[in-house]
Parts: C-alpha cells; sequence; structure tokens
C-alpha cells in the first residue's frame, strides 16, 4: 500500500478515537427499529404470516430507508460487547504500533467493561447481544450467549494477555474456551464433520455456516493457546462441515437449512476469516483450496462495478440500501489476511481503504452507518459498525507499519518520516 495511503489511514484512526472519547460507549443499534416489545412482535408476525407481518413491519423499514434517526424512537442507547472487544483489540494494535500506554490502558478499559457486562446465568464468561433479537424460531433473548460474539472476546483478552501477561486475562481465556467447548450442541452432518448451535440452546436448529465456522476457529485458537488437544478435534468437526457447505462455485449460503441460502458479504467475509485464520495456526492443507474457491467467488461476485463491496450476490428480500459499513470493515479484515497470496485483494483494499477515508468518515471523525438508495444512514453506530472498522483499520495499519524489518520500532517515527516526504511531493488538486 502507497505512503500515502497508509498515512491518510493513521489520520483516520487517530480521528476516530478522538470522536469515540467524545461520543462515549453507548449507541443504538441497526436492530434497534426491532427490539422493543412492538418492534418484536411485528417482525414475528412477519415470520408467521408474511403478507399482513410486511404491513407491520413497514414502519420500521420506512423509517430505516429514509429516516435513520428515528431509531431513537423505537429503542435505546445500549453498550455492545463485540463491539467493546472490537474496541480492546483496536486499542491493542495501537499499543503495540506506537508503544503508548494510552492505548494500552483503553484496551483494558474494555476487557474491564466485558468483566462486567458478561451474559447472567452462566458458570463460564460469555457474552451476547444486549437486546432481545426475534427469529425464525422464536425470541432469543437479551445476554443469550453467541456463538457468533465469542471469539472476539476471547480474541481481545489473547491479544491484551500477550502484552502484559497478566494473568487475569488468562483465566478468563480459559474459561470463554471451555463455554465454548461444552455448552453448544453438535449435531453430525458427515464422517468427522459436525455443525454447532448458535446458542446453547439445547435444541439450537445448527446449520448457521458462519457459527461453525468462528466455533472451529476459537476452539483452534484456544487449543493451541491454552494446551487443550481436546479443542482441536471438535474444531476438525466444525471446520470440516464448513468446507463441505461451501458450493461448488465457491460461495457459503448463510445456512444449509434449505431456507435462508442468500450470499452475502460480510458472512462470506466472517467464513473465509475463520478459515483464513485456523490456516495460519495450523497450516491444516484442507484449508487451502477452500479459501482459493472462496476468493474467486468472493472477488467476482461480491463487488458492484465501482469495485466496493455489494451486499449480496444473492438477496434474500428487497434491501433499502445500496452499500454497508460492515462489509467494508469485514472486506478490510480479509483482505489483510489474505492478499500476500491473492495479490487481487491489494486493490481491493486500496481501492475500500480510500473510499471509506475520503466517503464514509465524517468530519467529527465517526463513520457513516450506510449508503442508502437515496442519502446516508449517518448514525454511528457501534456494533453496526464503528467498532469493526476501527478495528480493522487498527489491523491494516499495524501490518503496514510492521511490515518492514528495518523500520523504527516506534512507529511515530514510521509516520513523521513518511509525512514529511509528503510534505515535498507536488500536491495533487483534490485530494
Amino acid at each position: 500500500m502507497d505512503k500515502i495511503l497508509i498515512k491518510k489511514v493513521a489520520d483516520s484512526v487517530d480521528r476516530f478515537t478522538h470522536w469515540l472519547d467524545r461520543y462515549g460507549e453507548t449507541s443504538y443499534d441497526h436492530q434497534s427499529f426491532f427490539a422493543s416489545k412492538m418492534g418484536r412482535s411485528a417482525k414475528a408476525l412477519y415470520y408467521r404470516k408474511p403478507l399482513l407481518g410486511t404491513m407491520a413491519v413497514a414502519p420500521m423499514i420506512f423509517c430505516e430507508a429514509f429516516l435513520p434517526s428515528a431509531r431513537q424512537l423505537f429503542w435505546k442507547p445500549q453498550r455492545f460487547p463485540i463491539a467493546d472487544a472490537h474496541y480492546a483489540m483496536g486499542f491493542a494494535f495501537l499499543a503495540k504500533i506506537h508503544g503508548e500506554d494510552k492505548y494500552y490502558q483503553r484496551a483494558v478499559h474494555f476487557l474491564e467493561v466485558l468483566k462486567e457486562t458478561r451474559s447472567p446465568g452462566y458458570d463460564d464468561y460469555c457474552w451476547g447481544y444486549p437486546f432481545s433479537w426475534e427469529t425464525r424460531t422464536g425470541t432469543m433473548f437479551g445476554g443469550t450467549p453467541l456463538i457468533t460474539t465469542l471469539p472476539y472476546v476471547y480474541e481481545a483478552f489473547s491479544q491484551v494477555y500477550a502484552i502484559d501477561g497478566d494473568q487475569k486475562w488468562l483465566h478468563i481465556m480459559q474459561s470463554i474456551a471451555r463455554h465454548a467447548f461444552e455448552a453448544y450442541r453438535d449435531i453430525e452432518t458427515g464422517p468427522g464433520a459436525a455443525s454447532c448451535g448458535y446458542t446453547p440452546a439445547p435444541d439450537d436448529p445448527c446449520g448457521v455456516v458462519n457459527a461453525s465456522a468462528y466455533r472451529a476457529f476459537l476452539l483452534t485458537k484456544a487449543g493451541i493457546e491454552l494446551g487443550e488437544p481436546h479443542y482441536l478435534d471438535v474444531a476438525r468437526k466444525n471446520l470440516n462441515f464448513v468446507i463441505a457447505a461451501q458450493n461448488s462455485n465457491g460461495s457459503w449460503y448463510y445456512s444449509t437449512d434449505g431456507a435462508r441460502d442468500f450470499v452475502d458479504h460480510f458472512h462470506t467475509c466472517f467464513v473465509m476469516k475463520a478459515l483464513a485464520k485456523i490456516e495460519q495456526l495450523t497450516a491444516w492443507p484442507e484449508c487451502r483450496p477452500v479459501l482459493d474457491r472462496g476468493v474467486r467467488y468472493y472477488v467476482g461476485q461480491l463487488f458492484d462495478p465501482d469495485g466496493l463491496p455489494k451486499p449480496f450476490s444473492k438477496r434474500p428480500r428487497m434491501t433499502v440500501y445500496r452499500r454497508e459499513l460492515y462489509d467494508c470493515a469485514e472486506c478490510i479484515n480479509l483482505s489483510v489476511l489474505l492478499r500476500d497470496r491473492h495479490p487481487e485483494l491489494e486493490g481491493v483494499l486500496s481501492k475500500v481503504v480510500a473510499e471509506i477515508i475520503a466517503r464514509w468518515q465524517k468530519a467529527d471523525g465517526s463513520f457513516r452507518a450506510r449508503q442508502l438508495l437515496v442519502g446516508w444512514d449517518n448514525v454511528p453506530m457501534h456494533r453496526w459498525a464503528q467498532s469493526q472498522v476501527f478495528r480493522s483499520l487498527s489491523f491494516l495499519l499495524s501490518r503496514e507499519l510492521n511490515a518492514d524489518k528495518n523500520a523504527p520500532a516506534n512507529a511515530r517515527e514510521v509516520l513523521k518520516s513518511q509525512s514529511a516526504e509528503l510534505e515535498q511531493a507536488p500536491r495533487v488538486h483534490g485530494n
């Protein structure tokens, strides 16, 4: 990536951290329209009786499309554990890059918050959404642990533990991994393959592909870091399910249940990101061909004619937006992980990063949430996806500034040197 864009990334991250200080750590959410009892009832009706339910959810969909700030009429600002985990990881990256205690302390702050916001009623540490969420199978109540949240929290504790070696983080890592190993149902789907539940519910139907990908990654990472080989045995089964669930064209449906056969951008990234991390941890050979097929589909089918992430290659329904910040954040994560093997992702990465800094980041430092059919959704939502884009840009910056083995150990010297070079470069109008 060229030096000008790296400097812009560093400036972008800095502006965002100042915005976060001013804005605070609670926010509205993508699901705020449907988090209240009224919203959940409307959504439940939609699942039971689609025609009548469409009329019930129409006011929320209209607001989502044309009046995003109306979220405040439907629900309240909340703290989101998955966002706190992303913020902890982002600040941990900055602590390693800059060697400054203030970033480390911010990472620790978010871990301390996570300690206090764990799901109640469980022996081990676990987290989910703070709101109740209506699904096809009923209400998922706030605080229900989710296998799609756990890996991020585990990574956050692991990342800070690698910095300070504090044993209290290790104990929480052990607890998270134990919960992930013991609490989630597995359904055998083939020889040596099993799909895991999304929640610890004993009747969870399983089949959600990214859920098994997340658990495979978490148990692989924990099995290696914590010296628990039996975690790896279960991880291999979930991994084998994900591999078998890949379609011949390289895509993955959201679920193998036959009902949710859409293909979208960020869930595709979730699956491939988990596979890429597993391969880096283990060098298991079965990951590579699956990732190669996945990247071909991803690059060919999940970008629009402008070369920017598009939400779906196969839609489940009509959508009220053109582009999604969450897609951009996960595109950056995946591209950083796989660009060395797939050079086409380097161009994708540069284009997406330049786009979100130039057009999505607002003057106050926060990011727009969505590009709607008309206008923008400018409501800053920590889970959707302020925290994810902060973490992804910090991850990118970490990789870029540590890529040169001869670079100064303190990244501030790198950025200072690059800034001096840029000051001497000819100005280009419009940049």
